[in-house]
C-alpha cells in the first residue's frame, strides 16, 4: 500500500507578484481597518502565503485624518510612549493625534501592532503608504480600489 504525501510549496521571492491597493479610510473604524490593511499587508489573503517572505500588496490609504472610533474611545484611548529619560513616559489621547498635525499616525500605529515585530514586520511596514488627505503620489502605480466598506456594515460608523 502506497500513501500519497501532500507536497507544500514555499514561494519563492521570483513567484511572488505585488499589487497597489487604494484604500479611502474616509468613515471607517480604525481597528476593523487596521486588520484589512495588515492581512493585505502580510499576504495571508492569498493562495501562495508564506509566512517568511515578505508576500503582500502594497497598500495606500487616503482621507485617514476621516477615520472614526467606537464608543468613547476618541477621549478614553491613550497612546503612550517613553522617552528614555527617568520620569519620562508621555502620553496623548487619540481624538488630540487626529486634531493633530499628523493624525494619519493613529492608522499607522494601529496596522504596526497587529503585525510581527521584527525584521519582517518592518519591512511590512515599508509597503504602508498613509495620507490624511485624498491626494497621493502614486498615480503612476495604477492602484486598484478596494471597498472596504462594502465588506461588512460594522466596517463603517454611521450616526
Amino acid at each position: 500500500m502506497v500513501l500519497q504525501t501532500a507536497s507544500t510549496t514555499s514561494a519563492k521571492a521570483a513567484d511572488i507578484k505585488k499589487d497597489w491597493i487604494l484604500i479611502d479610510a474616509e468613515g471607517l473604524v480604525v481597528g476593523r481597518l487596521a486588520t484589512i490593511i495588515a492581512t493585505r499587508l502580510k499576504g495571508k489573503h492569498k493562495p501562495i502565503y508564506t509566512p517568511h517572505m515578505d508576500c503582500g500588496d502594497n497598500v495606500i490609504v487616503v482621507n485617514a485624518d476621516k477615520v472614526v472610533f467606537t464608543g468613547n474611545k476618541l477621549t478614553d484611548k491613550v497612546f503612550y510612549w517613553h522617552t528614555g529619560y527617568p520620569g519620562g513616559i508621555k502620553e496623548r489621547a487619540v481624538g488630540k493625534i487626529l486634531g493633530g498635525k499628523f493624525p494619519e499616525r493613529v492608522v499607522e500605529k494601529a496596522v504596526e501592532r497587529m503585525l510581527l515585530r521584527g525584521p519582517l514586520g518592518r519591512q511590512l511596514m515599508r509597503n504602508l503608504k498613509v495620507y490624511k488627505g485624498k491626494d497621493h503620489p502614486h498615480t503612476a502605480q495604477q492602484p486598484k480600489p478596494l471597498d472596504v466598506k462594502a465588506m461588512n456594515r460594522k466596517n463603517t460608523r454611521t450616526g
